[in-house]
């Protein structure tokens, strides 16, 4: 028997070198924790880019140069900031940034920019953690959280200032559910679950989005195998109730603008093949970023068949639903990763078509985590060396790619000049881009030329676009005094939309313009009655019946406005004018002392007090007042005239006489009696 075990010992062959072997360790695979702040630091790299980037017109200047719930720093404008919708949205935490940003910082557009991009590190590393917790695994934590961090369908969340709603709710998000691991792995822990349904609040009063988390909740659940219950359900019962309470608010806030999608002719089948578009186009865009845009447009077909991607969109989703369920070893990673893309984006596929676009890149900033997420085990899961050093250098080369992309993408969003220009190079025939491009030349760079033609060829695609029919009309009367062109675009806009005040008071300020002033109160009044509480309104029927010699319906209609909105410096202006007309020059100093401390940039409010302040034979304030005019407008040859005026009167005869001469050259023909009368 001892012969046999030795002989059976010795049959055993011994090897003096180690063999080379193809297969590696998952623990060989492992990157130093340190590893997600070089992460961080490559984002920051690239989005430090934004931080030369001014506002854009598409919602920046809604959300910030018009918000009246961030202009006044009181408790009032905190109310009002949680208890009112604008824009269209409930958002009242994000708004509350811009508050406290607007009231420390004013319109510098640097630190607005400044939070997107910390808040997008921030999330960097929540999901480097969230990552880490779901797959134990050191790398596909870090692939996920590079590729979150790099990729180009990213960077309209991060430099775009008006999505601070989804980088903040993200921030929230993925903390809330950070927490509900916690509670997975400690049990039910009071403190633990009230600081995650906190979370879960803070994220819906920055985004409405976030309404996805308890059903994400359930997913992780599942994919943790825990086993179903009573409890799993119960527990996440507040969570659902702030979701259907979120939703419905969502609902009515959007009620406006939601538009069913038939509205471009599509029939039931069409819609099918919408639906399946939009999923496979973020599938697509995944892997190949490339043509993005500020917007992607629903197909115009007029009735007539969609384009051929439309249709291959279907087969293309049933061959990607193969893929996933094909196969044991790694089904339940790419059936959660799935199903974690879909859960997030649910609510923003466009089943209603809210505005124009059926597509939108921000929409990806969460849910594509999911995918990611399979990206990152998979190749975590890779037993061969060889196999996984290929794919470690396409990883390198991927980053390489999207980061060039992100910061080249980062610079599109510059200003809305620039990011509508882009819209037009990849859609050459989106009016809608041609209208924006046109509000922001006339906006901020104020090229009122190029922006007319763009207006104009904005209505030559699309002859029915109201909202252009409004601009142009707009900056026909304001920078043209084409009162009668701009007659015929708000005639248009009429024809078009009879139930809009808007119009109505627009179409009055044509027919003031043209001296029809009968005509132009009737559009005033018919506005009024849609909207009785516009100040607009009430203060554009008083300057009309002032030209009438209406003081009387005048100074009740300017009275009227100042009542609505006690900050409207026009009607403040208009008022003191009236008022020193009939003589109360006092009541009129006031009133223009108010319009001025609302707005000291405007050269007419100086130009104008100057005037009353040279009746009361006040030459010295007359003088000051018209040198801060022409601090404004140097080539004001009104004001050059009237302070010429005051000038003579304090015995400074060379003073007005180079007044009258700049007013004179200016084109101010008044100043040539003067001229001739004191000046040798």
């Amino acid at each position: 028997m001892a012969d046999k075990k030795k002989k059976k010992k010795q049959a055993v062959p011994l090897r003096t070198k180690p063999i080379k072997s193809d297969i590696v360790s998952k623990k060989s695979f492992q990157f130093p924790s340190w590893t997600i702040y070089v992460v961080i630091a490559l984002a920051a790299l690239i989005y430090i880019r934004a931080f030369n980037n001014f506002f854009t017109n598409f919602d920046d200047d809604t959300y910030l140069f018009y918000n009246p719930y961030i202009k006044n720093f009181n408790f009032d404008a905190v109310k009002s900031i949680f208890t009112s919708f604008y824009n269209y949205n409930y958002h009242p935490l994000t708004t509350l940034i811009y508050f406290f940003e607007y009231h420390l910082f004013g319109l510098n557009p640097l630190p607005f920019h400044v939070l997107n991009v910390l808040l997008h590190l921030l999330n960097i590393l929540l999901v480097y953690k969230l990552v880490e917790k779901l797959s134990g695994k050191n790398f596909t934590a870090l692939f996920v959280s590079v590729l979150f961090a790099i990729h180009p369908m990213h960077v309209e969340s991060v430099a775009w200032v008006s999505e601070l709603k989804d980088v903040l709710c993200t921030l929230f998000y993925l903390s809330a559910l950070l927490l509900y691991f916690d509670f997975l792995k400690k049990g039910f822990k009071v403190k633990h679950y009230l600081l995650c349904l906190m979370l879960f609040i803070l994220s819906l009063f920055s985004k409405s989005a976030a309404m996805t988390l308890p059903v994400l909740m359930i997913a992780i659940d599942i994919y943790k195998k825990r086993k179903p219950d009573a409890k799993m359900f119960l527990e996440k019962l507040p969570f659902f109730a702030l979701s259907v309470l979120f939703g419905l608010l969502a609902l009515h806030s959007q009620h406006a603008i939601m538009r069913d999608v038939s509205i471009y002719n599509f029939s039931f089948i069409d819609k099918i093949f919408l639906f399946t578009y939009t999923i496979s186009f973020y599938l697509v865009k995944l892997v190949v970023p490339f043509h993005l845009s500020a917007w992607h447009y629903y197909p115009d077909v007029n009735g007539g068949p969609l384009p051929w991607l439309y249709y291959a969109s279907l087969p293309f989703l049933i061959l990607i639903g193969w893929l996933v369920i094909r196969g044991k070893s790694f089904r339940r990673e790419k059936i959660f990763g799935v199903l974690f893309f879909l859960i997030v984006i649910s609510v923003m596929l466009q089943i209603v078509g809210v505005g124009v676009a059926i597509t939108a890149e921000r929409y990806t900033y969460v849910a594509y985590i999911g995918l990611f997420y399979i990206g990152g085990q998979w190749i975590s899961n890779i037993q061969k060396a060889s196999f996984k050093n290929i794919a470690l250098a396409v990883c390198g080369i991927v980053v390489i790619l999207f980061s060039y992309l992100s910061w080249d993408r980062i610079g599109v969003w510059k200003d809305g000049n620039t990011l509508f220009s882009d819209v037009i190079k990849k859609y050459p025939d989106s009016y809608h881009a041609y209208c924006m491009r046109a509000n922001e030349k006339c906006e901020f760079t104020k090229d009122y030329k190029s922006a007319l033609d763009d207006y104009t060829r904005a209505l030559t695609l699309n002859p029915n676009y109201y909202e252009c029919l409004i601009s142009r009309g707009a900056l026909l009367i304001n920078q043209f005094k084409d009162y009668a062109t701009a007659l015929q675009d708000w005639n248009r806009a009429i024809q078009l939309n009879s139930t809009s005040a808007s119009s109505f008071n627009y179409r009055g300020i044509a027919h003031s313009g043209l001296n029809d002033l009968k005509e132009g109160i009737k559009d005033f009044n018919t506005a009024l009655q849609m909207d009785s509480s516009n100040a607009d309104y009430y203060n554009n029927r008083g300057m009309a019946h002032n030209r009438l010699n209406d003081t009387a319906a005048a100074l009740k209609d300017f009275n009227k406005a100042l009542k609505i909105n006690p900050q409207m410096q026009k009607a403040y202006h208009n008022r003191g004018m009236l008022k020193a007309n009939k003589g109360l020059l006092d009541e009129a100093l006031t009133d223009l002392n108010k319009a001025i401390s609302l707005d000291k940039d405007d050269e007419e409010m100086y130009r104008n007090r100057a005037a009353v302040k040279f009746i009361q034979k006040d030459f010295s304030g007359s003088i000051e007042d018209g040198s801060a005019a022409l601090k404004i407008n140097p080539k004001d040859s009104v004001a050059l005239y009237n302070r010429g005026q005051a000038r003579i009167n304090i015995k400074d005869v060379d003073g007005a006489c180079s007044d009258w001469k700049k007013a004179l050259e200016y084109g101010y023909k008044d100043a040539e009696a003067p001229i001739k009368q004191f000046c040798k």
